[in-house]
């Protein structure tokens, strides 16, 4: 909070208070501050202090009405941020999260997730359904939601959700808080709540003033535990709100209303003697209460039974075998697994990937055929099937059985990026770079397809194709300089007389070069 933004003991320039206005403004921007300078020189101003006090408060609250006289209809919150000033945040927000964090490239996870999380959106209250998902690559648990769609999940939620209900609970809750715009309705609480705080800090920087000692101490606590118990209050009721239209989305997808209270109950347990619990939790404080809310929001609906979903089961294995210390190690623990009887199709799907991660491609191939054969219908054991192929060397097989599912599921982005990958093996880098072009048209926020789409460009000899992928993926982690560095090296390439491309590449200069602009002023 911002009344927390300076500490006490940090040496502050002493602001000269000449009227009423820089008063208020110091109080409203850097409340701290202007505490600890009233503190510091209390009998210089206490005499100004009482002059001004009756003034301030009038002002706090004659300028709230007049601000306020015409009556609030619909969402108040959007007025002080809408929805294109979220979309513009959530967008910086993205560049900050690929440059700085790292993100899982696993095409075939990340296609699940992302069409997961679409399935979930259609069914709950979320109006504007353009969602960015961004699959982190991080063991720990962990998923939040921001303006603009952004919806981060960390992969370690693969881990500590045992079935699909639990791991839809958590997306169903992060989808809530975007459907009800809690960003903007947090903005706005504050908006309303900084006048009543400065009227209130004023009075207690007159007691400071005049009294000093444990008093003055005494009421600037009072003041600035207030606003936090206010920002308090109104967390938990957002949260509150989020679990039950999480618990009403799952119910109208069809999953297990009950999933949110039993992943609330296992991340109670798992982290209930940690000194340091994980972000989720700081963030997302499970209690008691709030289980026994999820429980008695979730008894309105029939017990039923639901579908364990293997191809959730199938991910979480894919989650499993990328943390685990060695491919041998998740050998180890799905072999295990299968030998106390779980002979799921998860756990030999597991073993399958593990083994191929291991270079035992022999074993891997006729266990994945195996599976595959069971199942002819499931992309993603076709696409699993084809991935391990083209680890083993066997890229033309790999080829011709993508070229048939994209028959049947045109520019599919698990499948495209397999076929190229498997194009390229074959030195058929022509080829590959066209599939992946198109899936920069297809997905131009995703900066794994332009990464891939730079380094098979340069593989084919289009060293300007190069450079144009390079910019685009410069821009994506918000190094515009880079991005404009590596256009200006594509246009000194460029034929004088393609005035086409010449075009193009000029117009996305001035675009990178405006971002870097309005980054400055900012």
């Amino acid at each position: 909070m911002i009344i927390n933004s300076l500490p006490f003991d940090e040496p502050v320039a002493t602001p000269k208070f000449n009227n009423l206005r820089t008063l208020l403004l110091h109080l409203c921007t850097r409340p701290a501050a202007v505490v600890f300078t009233f503190c510091g020189r209390k009998h210089k101003i206490a005499k100004k202090l009482g002059k001004l006090s009756a003034i301030a408060l009038f002002c706090c609250f004659s300028s709230a009405s007049t601000r306020h006289e015409l009556p609030e209809l619909g969402d108040t919150s959007s007025a002080n941020v809408s929805p294109a000033i979220e979309r513009i945040i959530g967008e910086d927000l993205l560049r900050q999260i690929r440059a700085q964090l790292p993100t899982v490239d696993d095409p075939i996870l990340k296609y699940y997730t992302e069409l997961h999380l679409y399935n979930l959106a259609v069914h709950s209250e979320l109006k504007d359904k353009s969602l960015h998902p961004v699959l982190i690559d991080s063991s720990d648990i962990n998923a939040f939601a921001a303006p603009g769609g952004v919806v981060g999940i960390n992969a370690g939620l693969y881990l500590y959700a045992h079935d699909i209900h639990e791991f839809s609970s958590v997306l169903a809750h992060e989808l809530a808080h975007l459907s009800q715009r809690h960003f903007a309705r947090g903005v706005e609480m504050q908006k309303r709540q900084a006048l009543p705080y400065v009227a209130s800090l004023l009075g207690a920087i007159l007691i400071a003033a005049a009294a000093g000692g444990e008093a003055g101490i005494a009421a600037l606590s009072t003041a600035q535990a207030a606003a936090q118990m206010g920002h308090l209050r109104y967390s938990r009721s957002r949260e509150q709100e989020a679990d039950r239209l999480g618990i009403d989305t799952l119910s109208i997808a069809g999953l297990d209303p009950h999933g949110m209270e039993r992943m609330f109950g296992r991340m109670q347990r798992a982290f209930r003697f940690n000194r340091q619990p994980p972000e989720f939790m700081l963030t997302h404080p499970v209690t008691e209460s709030r289980i026994a809310d999820a429980r008695n929001q979730s008894a309105k609906f029939t017990e039923a039974k639901y579908s364990t979903s293997p191809e959730y089961q199938m991910m979480r294995a894919r989650v499993q075998i990328h943390y685990a210390e060695t491919p041998s190690d998740a050998i180890m623990l799905f072999r295990d697994q299968i030998n106390r009887g779980e002979r799921s199709e998860a756990n030999y799907y597991g073993l399958t990937v593990a083994l191929a991660r291991a270079g035992r491609y022999t074993e891997a191939l006729e266990s994945a055929n195996s599976l595959y054969k069971q199942k002819p219908e499931s992309l993603l054991l076709a696409a699993s099937y084809a991935e391990i192929l083209i680890m083993a060397g066997k890229n033309q097989q790999a080829i011709t059985m993508l070229n048939s599912w994209l028959t049947i599921n045109p520019n599919n982005q698990p499948m495209s990026i397999l076929l190229a990958k498997a194009l390229s093996k074959e030195k058929r880098f022509d080829e590959a770079a066209d599939i992946l072009h198109s899936q920069s048209i297809l997905h131009p926020t995703d900066h794994d397809v332009w990464y891939e789409l730079a380094e098979t460009t340069g593989l084919a000899g289009d060293v300007i194709g190069v450079h144009q992928a390079r910019a685009e993926f410069f821009a994506l982690v918000g190094n515009y300089r880079k991005a404009v560095e590596h256009l200006e090296y594509a246009r000194g390439l460029a034929n004088r007389g393609d005035f086409k491309l010449s075009a193009k590449l000029n117009q996305r200069i001035i675009d990178f070069q405006n971002e870097i602009r309005e980054r400055s002023k900012s």
